[in-house]
């Protein structure tokens, strides 16, 4: 069956359906192109056709893109000249779009050819934009719910099929620049206020609408096809366009650091594009996406970010037992977490019980919804009727018997096993026996906190990152004799709040804190080792990571480290790691700098707590070496210190999944997101890579770089993690 399908009315109008089979949004491949490029010849063709409509058959919904499964594994299937292969497939879908656009006019006189209109129910993103872009004018369906856009740049990528030089000839660069850097998305109305579709008409006229223009015999040569066109807020070597150059340049850099690919890419496909004529802007726009399709990059980004993420939110590991969706949920613990935990379930139209020790303090954790709601109404991203909706749903109390009928409780009261033991042992007295039991913490064992259970079976942890209601990801943890339904609750429930769920086995720090906790102390370590504190932060940010060591530490806060020093210290003995990082963390919190929250930490602030810079007095208690490490060497150790942790909580079994592995580090901490995850960077550089960075790490800084076992064995079979532990190897085995 084809997904592209065409008809032709009385009036001579051809309407192009495009309905993927099996979907519920259309999505292209190969062969769709060729279908449609083929049905637009014939409609071209056929002298009773005077115009055409491109729409979909899909409710509510145009396309949501290419299928990104086929963009991850076209290198790969490229041949033995995957470059050519791959710039010769970009040219052929440029092909189609180009013959949509020129739509059988005269090449010299632009005469003659017919109209199309692309006409769009709704949701209109990636190929989705790219394809009507090419078509001579846009209708967009009034449909609020839509979205616009074109976010290729969010998987490692760019719109390669012409969306880039299209838009940035139609926008100029300047009104181009959010929608392909930022992979900005708007509402119809929006997208049509910022010059990216032409009209948007009720929903219910749309078809009728777009075949009405087709009708009137309507002026359709695009402006860069015409003599005298010139870019919109000019070129590059025009005043206004020189200045627009030179800020992109400067921004791109400032928000990558160098670290992504494809936002390189894509300023040098629109800056060498501008220069020239169409036909030649498209033929560089097809070399540059080219060039970032062959960089590891761009498909492992899509894998981790697209294909893996997805299957993740999807159930790919859940228990094969009956749909546990959430109806009441309990929350333990009105604070920060709780009221985030509060907040999002209410969002997911759960109904919330919010429990603290005091009345006002519940309701101060009720508030936090009601302020996040009235932030919502002043962007016109809700509604008072909504918040009202919301919060009707939240019951803030000190009565546990309020708890009765609720079949998850999230308990998220102080980090103190005693404490979290007395509410397990009250709250289980209380609600069925069905009912999971699940703690939020993010250092206790699991296991431990399951002793205090009555029903060990039905006691799990879940892990959310702080603020709740921004952070994408959750940590689900199994304890010793955690059972399938309580894995399978929670599950549900990270699907139901819309958050992307990863399962591990019970250990110290679980897998997101066990990784990033070292990345903090080897930043920490270097300060007291002389290393300049500019070049380990910048070392961090030019890797890709949203935050250097430093900031992270004030961001969480300086006082949280040592507590987690300290209580590991307890727990581990003699066997504790002693580390210089703890002496600066030490020495900081003696001194009252606590990191962003008392405005003063690794970082200066000022009065209103933005950072000013480095704090100085870092020099003073700890003297910067005159002779300091080159860049590479600490990007190493910043890496290495995060990579080898997710390799050892793979070896252990903390980690079942490698996708969890990597999908987990991106969303839970930022890990470097241009390389797909620690396994993802691990597979681009090479096991024996890996293996000759770990042992030069070691002899130069400690055993704490030790090549694991499990790296050395791949480095020396010529494996990669992906080719024996991804899902594919797991299914031919």
């Amino acid at each position: 069956m084809t997904d592209f399908t065409m008809a032709v009315d009385a009036d001579g109008v051809a309407v192009i359906t495009w309905d993927t089979v099996g979907k519920s949004m259309n999505v292209m491949n190969e062969q769709g192109f060729v279908d449609l490029g083929a049905l637009v010849d014939q409609a071209l063709a056929d002298d009773a056709v005077k115009g055409i409509v491109i729409t979909s058959g899909k409710e509510g919904s145009f396309a949501g893109g290419m299928d990104l499964n086929i963009i991850a594994k076209m290198r790969d299937s490229a041949g033995d000249n995957p470059a050519k292969g791959l710039f010769d497939g970009v040219m052929g879908m440029h092909a189609i779009l180009r013959k949509i656009e020129r739509a059988g006019m005269d090449p010299k006189t632009n005469k003659g050819g017919k109209p199309i209109a692309a006409a769009l129910p709704g949701t209109a993103l990636g190929i989705g934009l790219e394809i009507p872009l090419a078509c001579h004018r846009i209708f967009a369906a009034d449909n609020p719910k839509a979205k616009i856009g074109l976010p290729e740049i969010m998987v490692g990528i760019f719109p390669g099929a012409g969306g880039t030089t299209r838009l940035v000839r139609k926008l100029g660069a300047m009104g181009a620049a959010p929608l392909l850097l930022q992979g900005k998305l708007n509402d119809p109305k929006k997208a049509k206020s910022a010059g990216v579709v032409d009209e948007v008409v009720p929903a219910d006229e749309l078809l009728a609408k777009a075949r009405e223009w087709v009708l009137s015999e309507p002026k359709f040569v695009k402006p860069w096809d015409e003599k005298g066109y010139k870019m919109p807020g000019g070129a590059p070597y025009h005043p206004a366009g020189f200045m627009t150059f030179v800020g992109a340049n400067a921004m791109v850099q400032k928000e990558t650091q160098g670290a992504f690919p494809a936002a390189k890419a894509l300023l040098s496909a629109v800056y060498e594009g501008a220069l020239v004529p169409f036909d030649t802007a498209i033929k560089i726009e097809a070399r540059w996406f080219t060039n970032v399709l062959m960089n590891p990059s761009s498909s492992a980004m899509i894998r981790s970010l697209f294909i893996n993420k997805e299957a993740l939110e999807k159930g790919a590991n859940r228990p094969a037992v009956d749909d546990q969706k959430v109806t009441k949920v309990g929350v333990l613990g009105a604070g920060m977490m709780g009221a985030g935990i509060a907040l999002v379930s209410a969002q997911a139209g759960i109904e919330v019980v919010l429990i603290d020790q005091s009345q006002e303090a519940a309701d101060k954790g009720k508030a936090y919804a009601e302020t996040y709601m009235d932030k919502g109404i002043k962007r016109g991203k809700a509604t008072a009727e909504k918040k009202e909706a919301l919060l009707n749903r939240i019951t803030a109390t000190t009565d546990l018997e309020a708890l009765k009928g609720a079949d998850l409780i999230v308990e998220a009261v102080f980090e103190d096993v005693g404490v979290k033991a007395e509410m397990t042992k009250k709250v289980e007295a209380i609600v069925g026996p069905d009912c999971i039991f699940a703690t939020n913490t993010s250092t206790l064992p699991i296991t431990e906190l399951a002793k205090a259970s009555v029903r060990p079976d039905r006691f799990i942890g879940i892990h959310f990152f702080s603020p709740v209601e921004k952070m994408l990801l959750v940590e689900i943890i199994k304890g010793a004799e955690t059972g399938d339904v309580a894995v399978a609750k929670a599950l549900d429930y990270v699907r139901q709040i819309r958050k992307t769920p990863i399962v591990v086995n019970d250990a110290r720090f679980f897998y997101a804190n066990r990784c990033i906790i070292p990345y903090i102390n080897e930043g920490v370590r270097m300060v007291a080792e002389g290393v300049a504190p500019a070049l380990i932060e910048n070392a961090a940010k030019q890797l890709g990571m949203p935050l250097g060591p430093l900031q992270l530490t004030d961001e969480t806060s300086i006082d949280l480290g040592v507590k987690i020093a300290k209580a590991t210290k307890a727990a581990m003995g003699e066997d504790y790691p002693e580390s210089p990082a703890d002496d600066v963390l030490f020495k900081l919190f003696d001194e009252g700098r606590l990191g962003r929250k008392s405005a003063a930490g690794f970082y200066a602030y000022d009065d209103k707590g933005k950072r000013t810079g480095l704090w100085n007095g870092l020099a003073e208690n700890w003297a910067v070496s005159d002779h300091q490490p080159d860049l590479t060497h600490v990007q190493h150790r910043l890496l290495m210190a995060q990579v080898l942790e997710a390799v050892r909580a793979l070896e252990e079994g903390v980690l079942e999944d490698i996708r969890e592995g990597d999908v987990g580090a991106i969303l839970g901490w930022g890990f470097a997101p241009w390389s797909g995850g620690p396994f993802g960077w691990l597979d681009i550089i090479g096991a024996a890579k890996a293996v000759e960075i770990c042992e030069t790490l070691t002899t130069a800084e400690g055993d704490r770089f030790t090549t694991p076992a499990l790296l050395r064995e791949l480095a020396e079979e010529g494996e990669s993690f992906y080719g024996r532990f991804g899902p594919e190897a797991k299914a031919a085995a």
